[in-house]
């Protein structure tokens, strides 16, 4: 072979190096990028409720939107996890109509996680959450609730994310069926320092709980404290 052609062919090599490099380069820069998560601007909406749906509540929604496109519609303000994780609650359309002509009616549904660099939309899995009746407040990763277990009976529940066990679910009460949304229990209340939560069902008590980490144990009150301080004396 001459040494023009040892040339030629080396140069050939590197021009195929170089190519290789360029694109792995490029599509690795195109699965990291970041995605741009937004929402869009509020719309008033019906919610029909009542037994048979023929009252109306105003309804304030709007869209999910990651890299320009619609993804899910949303209600109420989200909650930030970690500067890279939120939470916030999503509605869907269900067809009402008996006949082919849709009719669609805009309904509740559960809480869905988004992860802003992956652009990921994942669905909450919430132990008892009942879309009609259930109120979440959040801290950190805990969602605290009123959930309803086959309409009868209700249950204080804290549920972390990426816990498949409540880290708390004890029952407070029957459940009084109303046709109002949210109407089984006031929206929970946190405290920190210590980190507790405190549950109101309707025509019930007060009941708080002391969160330690995945655990958790009711908050005594004065009288309970010193009662059980002297059994242990």
């Amino acid at each position: 072979m001459s040494e023009r052609s040892c040339l030629n062919s080396d140069r050939r090599r590197r021009a195929l190096l170089a190519t290789l490099l360029f694109l792995a380069s490029a599509t690795a820069a195109v699965g990291a990028r970041s995605h741009l998560i937004a929402f869009g601007p509020w719309l008033h909406v019906h919610l029909f409720v009542g037994p048979d749906a023929d009252r109306v509540q105003d309804m304030k929604i709007r869209s999910l939107n990651v890299d320009g496109r619609s993804r899910e519609f949303t209600i109420g303000i989200p909650h930030d996890v970690t500067d890279r994780v939120f939470v916030v609650r999503r509605v869907f359309r269900m067809n009402d109509a008996l006949v082919s002509q849709p009719e669609w009616k805009w309904q509740r549904d559960g809480w869905v996680m988004v992860d802003r660099s992956s652009g990921r939309i994942s669905k909450l899995n919430l132990p008892d959450f009942d879309p009609f009746y259930s109120t979440v407040s959040w801290f950190r990763d805990y969602a605290a609730y009123c959930g309803v277990s086959e309409g009868q009976r209700v249950y204080a529940v804290v549920a972390q994310l990426g816990q498949r066990k409540p880290v708390l679910r004890t029952y407070i009460g029957p459940a009084k069926g109303s046709d109002q949304p949210d109407s089984e229990c006031a929206p929970p209340t946190w405290q920190k320092q210590p980190v507790r939560v405190t549950f109101e069902p309707v025509g019930g008590q007060k009941s708080s709980f002391l969160i330690h980490g995945r655990s958790s144990e009711p908050e005594l009150g004065d009288e309970q404290a010193e009662q059980k301080e002297g059994e242990k004396q």
